[in-house]
């Protein structure tokens, strides 16, 4: 087994007694975190791991101490506050990390395959939940040989402690490059688009007010179908689609890694970015599955969809059991901070303690084309356009300030996800290079949720060369997230064929 190295050498004990001081002590949570203790948005982040060695809990543990028990948040409990009307506060607490870190011994004679192992013991912990007696986080360390790696870390997180950007940012913090042991990893950089000059002429000024005035015309009519969602526009019922109150329900969360430069590939050629093709591979794959969905209830088989043609399409549309007119959206989650970059994290994140944790995150509603396309390229096609349209408004925003508001004012119920939409949908960009965390080399990231109201959510995380797409099902409503995973794998590489088909890509240089 390779010598596993931590970060550096700490000194620990059972009781940790000496870390800092909790700057949130007696402090009430904020809006945005209460929200995550109501029974439809009572939600945890899960992230598992899967690493290249076997897991030192030993090591694991010191480095803990230096580095999560730093975060006020993982060291303070969330007491009902009596004089405040029962409010929920942050208070301060010292930390056992055997209250907190689980390293169960597996009899692997007793189950079908190691990584329906995983599997299994990832579904049980989403039936469960984290006592308020302690901070609400904890990590499982399976030492369990699986087909992707030779050890499983899984770490728990309760929503109101931070979202998912913050936690990937305290993540990043505590990794290390492979290939250079005391560098943090690298985060792909957004362009920024170049600013108009101020000197330009009338036309310059013309486009630049124009500019303006559509993001807030943008703006005003997503902020009003927003509104008129959460008060009574539902997406049309479909095998997708689940009840109210399926947020308790415990969930089955199944991943598939893809090629990340096969994305770039259609990226590059469509002149697109790697949302735009992931929500188009993603509206492909919810097409194909829909309508083998709906092949079967027409009694017409199963396999209506999966027609291969040239252009690489889902299928021809004379071969649709899709009903007209799907209407089926997206709550996508976007950031509000400003854009973790290389540079925000080497210079503002060189400890775990720099980051700061909390729930910054607005909502935007994404419509699903459903639909069978003669070419697949439609699919990345109207994401692109969809796209571009969401960057031209600040729905997040408000959205945001909405939810919070509601939330202040009314009550954490109002401000609770609007399940009205199908479905949930994340991309977070990951580390560029190989990273390590802890010591221990790192062979995928597969980070979810459990415990909210959608039926189905996708979540889309770079790292490396590689894609992985995560999903966290009901199994109630989609008892069968293996056979949605192979669509999505099977509609990338139609859609990547199409690219090379159509010559959009110098084949030779591929």
């Amino acid at each position: 087994m390779r010598t596993t190295r931590a970060l550096k050498p700490i000194q620990t004990t059972k009781n940790v007694e000496n870390i800092l001081s909790c700057p949130e002590d007696g402090q009430p949570l904020s809006p945005m975190a209460r929200k995550f203790h109501e029974p439809e948005s009572n939600v945890y982040i899960i992230v598992v791991i899967g690493f290249q060695t076997q897991i030192n809990p030993e090591v694991v543990k010191a480095n803990l101490v230096d580095t999560f028990l730093k975060q006020p948040r993982f060291s303070c409990l969330q007491v009902a506050d009596e004089k405040n009307g029962g409010q929920l506060k942050w208070v301060r607490t010292e930390v056992d990390l055997d209250n907190h870190v689980k390293v169960p011994s597996p009899d692997l004679n007793q189950v079908e395959t190691a990584d329906m192992y995983v599997e299994d013991y990832v579904s049980n912990l989403s039936r469960t939940k984290i006592s308020m007696s302690i901070p609400m986080w904890d990590l499982h360390i399976l030492n369990i040989r699986t087909l992707k790696a030779e050890s499983v870390g899984i770490i728990r997180v309760h929503h109101s402690i931070g979202d998912g950007v913050s936690l990937m940012s305290l993540f990043m913090s505590c990794s290390r490059k492979v290939s250079d042991p005391d560098a943090l990893p690298t985060l792909p950089t957004s362009k920024k688009p170049k600013p108009c000059s101020s000197s330009g002429g009338f036309l310059q000024h013309f486009i630049r007010l124009f500019s303006v005035l559509l993001i807030y015309w943008n703006t005003l009519v997503d902020v009003v179908m927003f509104v008129i969602t959460v008060l009574f526009l539902e997406d049309t019922k479909t095998p997708l689609k689940g009840p109210s109150g399926a947020g308790s329900t415990p969930r089955r969360i199944v991943h598939r890694i893809v090629s990340l430069d096969d994305v770039k590939l259609v990226k590059n050629a469509m002149n697109a970015t790697i949302n735009d093709v992931m929500v188009g591979v993603t509206q492909a794959a919810l097409s194909r599955y829909l309508n083998r969905k709906y092949a079967g209830k027409n009694k017409k088989g199963g396999g209506g969809a999966a027609g291969k043609n040239k252009k690489g399409g889902g299928g021809a549309a004379e071969n649709s059991n899709l009903p007209k007119n799907i209407r089926l959206r997206a709550t996508s989650f976007v950031n509000l901070r400003p854009y973790l970059g290389n540079e925000v994290i080497s210079e503002t994140m060189k400890s775990s303690s720099d980051v700061k944790l909390g729930n910054l995150i607005g909502y935007v509603l994404f419509p699903f084309t459903i639909a069978l396309r003669e070419d697949a390229l439609d699919y990345v096609r109207s994401a692109k356009a969809t796209g571009k349209r969401k960057k031209a408004t600040l729905e997040a925003i408000y959205t945001y300030f909405m939810a919070k508001t509601l939330n202040k004012f009314f009550g954490a119920k109002w401000g609770s996800f609007p399940n009205q939409t199908t479905l949930l949908f994340s991309n977070v960009p990951g580390p560029q290079e190989e990273i390590t965390c802890f010591g221990h080399q790192v062979a995928y990231v597969a980070p979810t949720c459990y415990g909210q109201p959608n039926a189905l959510m996708i979540h889309v995380v770079s790292y490396a060369n590689k894609i992985n797409i995560i999903l966290s099902v009901n199994e109630g409503i989609v008892p069968d997230p293996y056979q949605l995973c192979d669509d999505l794998e099977e509609s990338l590489k139609l859609i990547k064929d199409a690219v090379i088909y159509q010559g959009l890509v110098d084949c030779n240089v591929y």
